[in-house]
């Protein structure tokens, strides 16, 4: 069996057993959410500090990161420019740039290379979600704010503070925290304790399978409706476009190798649920985005088998 589909097997596997338990009913709507919660509340900080924390800040490379977010700047700017500078917009580009990189790019990405890839994805963790989710939510608000005044409307609340706000949230976060909390331990230059460490362990073995399994649970209620059209359009741009502008800005970085394949593969993933939780909020394009979230995870099996297979030779 090849690399690909031994790591890409347990991945459908999981995603389908969490589709056909939400389908039967053996877990409904309302366990989903608290399911969610112990994933990114409890295991999701696990794992990343356990895997972290033995990791020195000079042994950290930041150029398949910059690769990343060069294909990010590209789609999101040229998302803006196609669409014109209004909250659809804004959501439309955070789809197709903003993956799910934690539910199922830590699993794929540890199955695919282990525990040396996931420093190379974890260090894109430390800046993925707080770079992306602020620009969103600052491109939103300056949107909101020209629509009130072109309306009328003002809003008590100035859109630099929401900005603020929303910058210490995305730091105040399940991923980025434990991060920052374990890189701050390991330079310190001790080892966490076995009391502490077995426990930990024990946390971060669960995280891939019900993180998974919470992502078919996810896709059983999710319904494509009208919009299938425009949700083929995103996940085409997310799942393809994405990742082959991280190749070009990769090889001109002059990236290869296990580094670049990690940030592809990234790439390469679905759209993630926080661009569904932004759409609900600003009240745009909500079904058009519920749809993509759902279509891109399930066309993702195909997307990302193919990325897979060809950033083995990165």
């Amino acid at each position: 069996m090849t690399p690909v589909f031994s790591a890409l097997i347990p991945v459908i596997v999981l995603i389908a057993l969490g589709f056909a338990v939400g389908r039967i009913g053996w877990v409904r709507g309302g366990a989903v959410k608290d399911l969610s919660n112990l994933v990114f509340l409890v295991l999701t900080p696990a794992l990343l500090f356990r895997t972290m924390s033995k990791v020195h800040v000079q042994q950290l490379d930041f150029r398949p990161v910059a690769a990343y977010f060069a294909g990010v700047i590209a789609i999101f700017a040229g998302t803006l420019v196609l669409r014109g500078f209004n909250r659809r917009a804004a959501v439309l580009a955070l789809a197709a740039t903003f993956g799910n990189t934690v539910m199922i790019g830590t699993p794929l990405v540890s199955l695919a290379w282990g525990e040396p890839a996931l420093v190379t994805l974890f260090t894109l963790y430390t800046i993925h979600s707080s770079v992306l989710l602020t620009t969103a939510t600052l491109v939103l608000e300056l949107a909101v704010a020209r629509e009130e005044e072109r309306s009328g409307v003002r809003d008590a609340r100035h859109p630099l503070v929401t900005v603020l706000v929303a910058l210490r949230n995305s730091l105040l976060h399940p991923v980025p925290l434990p991060i920052i909390a374990a890189l701050l331990f390991a330079q310190t230059g001790l080892a966490i304790p076995a009391l502490l460490d077995q426990p930990l362990q024990l946390l971060a073995a669960a995280f891939s399978p019900m993180a998974l399994i919470l992502v078919g649970l996810t896709l059983s209620s999710t319904a494509l409706g009208v919009h299938w059209r425009g949700a083929l359009a995103l996940s085409a741009t997310k799942n393809l476009l994405h990742p082959i502008l991280v190749v070009l800005a990769g090889w001109a970085l002059g990236l290869s190798g296990l580094p670049l394949a990690v940030m592809v593969v990234v790439a390469s993933l679905p759209i993630g649920a926080n661009v569904f939780l932004f759409s609900q909020r600003y009240r745009v394009a909500e079904d058009l985005i519920t749809a993509s979230v759902g279509l891109s995870t399930v066309v993702s099996m195909g997307t990302v088998a193919l990325v897979l297979a060809l950033a083995a030779h990165l």
